[in-house]
């Protein structure tokens, strides 16, 4: 473990052994625990310095990015394993009750862990997450995208993917991260971003996103256990994503949720934290405060 000093918050970093793989973590600022899932080095640099003054902010690794020691199988990442993963950090580091935060794809494994774990959960934040990766959500994405997308927009995107096939082939093993630099035009407001020091020094284990993100999260059925789910929920999306379904997309599951917020963000894409963090913060800050959780 490792305690570092910083001009606006503290940060705590260490790892914890589970299995063949050691999960990072990362805990930084002050105030009611919030864990989010994920990387541990690529989330903290997509949420404000300034939350972390009202959030003590709890990074953590899944086995996604985490190199495995010696040989693993598919059941290695099944979704159960991951959120018991989950679990195991939360009782290491001794936090009761704490916000649970998924982004994309980890908005799954974060809903999934409130359905398991409701006891140690106060409010579920999921952000820039479509109902799943089906066929259907898919079409939906690309009937969007094909839709409402400026020639512009288009445009730089096939000129990015014009590089990412012989990027891929160069280095396959950094497919994920290539992959997502290279759709920009999808899933950033601005189609110029370049987010490449967002990955700088992110491992990405492909076999396990390859496994829960192409083949788990393709056949999820969200809708599963929501009614005996009696947690806040705040369902956070951008106008502009390109990448998962688009918001209509979640009109036939609100019923199921207990209690649901959704809040469109009109000048975000995949990552409205980082593009409109100031107002995210605000919305995420005042619906804590709303629903009972003040820190």
């Amino acid at each position: 473990m490792s305690q570092l000093g910083n001009a606006d918050y503290f940060v705590e970093r260490g790892t914890i052994r589970s299995g063949s793989f050691e999960l990072g973590y990362s805990i930084e600022g002050s105030g009611k625990p919030a864990l989010v899932i994920g990387s541990s080095i690529y989330y903290p640099r997509t949420f404000s310095a300034e939350l972390r003054r009202e959030l003590k902010l709890i990074f953590v690794d899944h086995r996604g990015f985490s190199k495995p020691v010696g040989e693993v199988t598919k059941s290695d990442y099944a979704l159960d394993v991951i959120l018991a993963d989950v679990e195991l950090i939360r009782q290491h580091l001794a936090l009761s009750e704490i916000v649970v935060i998924g982004h994309s794809g980890h908005g799954y494994m974060a809903l999934e862990y409130a359905k398991r774990y409701p006891q140690h959960v106060t409010h579920l934040v999921i952000i820039a997450t479509g109902p799943s990766h089906s066929a259907a959500h898919a079409k939906m994405t690309e009937e969007y995208w094909r839709e409402a997308v400026c020639p512009e927009r288009k445009a730089k995107l096939e000129s990015d993917l014009r590089l990412l096939y012989d990027e891929i082939a160069a280095a396959p093993e950094k497919r994920f991260i290539t992959y997502c630099i290279r759709q920009g035009a999808r899933s950033w407001y601005d189609p110029t971003f370049d987010a490449t020091p967002l990955w700088s020094d992110v491992h990405v284990n492909m076999d396990m996103f390859d496994y829960i993100f192409g083949e788990v999260f393709r056949d999820i059925e969200i809708a599963n256990g929501l009614a005996d789910l009696d947690i806040p929920v705040l369902l956070a999306l951008g106008r502009f994503d390109y990448l998962v379904a688009p918001y209509p997309a979640w009109e036939p599951y609100r019923a199921s949720f207990r209690d649901l917020t959704v809040r469109v963000f009109d000048k975000s894409s995949h990552t409205p934290q980082l593009e409109e963090s100031r107002l995210f913060d605000n919305e995420l800050l005042h619906w804590i405060a709303r629903s009972g959780g003040a820190s």
